[in-house]
């Protein structure tokens, strides 16, 4: 079954503690992004939120960094409950092959992520080490935004690359613009983890979008 993570950052915050029971009752995976108002031009939430949610939490925590300077902060969150941490490419460069084995050596999975403009093959010499693959279907930083066609393309080339790598085992999670209407596509190019915010927390039903969506691989058969 596909997994579905369920992106926080599009909860209600009024009502938090519903929606967190709605991703323990009904999803896999709670997808939290945390943006500095730097790597990208909003600010979400910070160490409060994740250690209140990780405190309610009986799925795993995906952290997703959209920061500059994502290794000053692994350590921190992982202490504040996360079992995934993933870090944008563009914002380690050089230096990701080194986090990814600070992450790992925290007792985390270590995902790495790249936006839409960025060319997959940047991050085939990381897919040796990684746990998990995170492409943007979207830009990061605003959420709502329309899938992006041409991720399909990204994503069936990173799965291909695994594969040919003998990793068919690591997963490639998808976020943005996601919802149970283009799931199947996105299942079929080769994702294993979808994560879905306004499809899930501005549904009339959330535990039937989840479903949908969870169910997406046996649609693509």
């Amino acid at each position: 079954m596909i997994q579905v993570a369920p992106s926080i950052l599009a909860a209600h915050f009024l009502q938090l503690q519903k929606d967190v029971d709605i991703v323990n009752e009904h999803a896999d995976i709670f997808h939290l992004d945390i943006m500095d108002g730097t790597f990208v031009p909003n600010i979400s939430f910070g160490f409060p939120v994740v250690e209140a949610i990780a405190g309610q939490a009986q799925k795993p925590l995906d952290v997703h960094l959209m920061i500059v300077h994502p290794e000053k902060y692994v350590e921190r969150f992982a202490k504040a409950g996360a079992q995934m941490i993933s870090f944008h490419y563009e914002a380690a460069k050089e230096g990701s092959a080194a986090l990814l084995k600070t992450i790992q050596g925290l007792g985390v999975k270590a995902g790495i992520v790249i936006n839409p403009d960025c060319p997959v093959q940047a991050i085939f010499p990381l897919l040796p080490m990684v746990d998990y693959v995170l492409i943007m279907s979207v830009f990061a930083g605003f959420g709502g935004q329309k899938f992006i066609p041409e991720s399909l393309e990204r994503i069936h080339a990173v799965r291909t690359e695994l594969d040919r790598l003998g990793r068919p085992e690591v997963p490639i999670e998808v976020d943005g613009g996601i919802g149970p209407a283009n799931a199947r596509e996105i299942v079929r190019a080769g994702a294993g983890i979808l994560v879905a915010g306004s499809s899930v927390f501005k549904a009339q039903d959330p535990a039937a979008a989840i479903l949908a969506m969870q169910q997406a691989d046996k649609m693509a058969e």
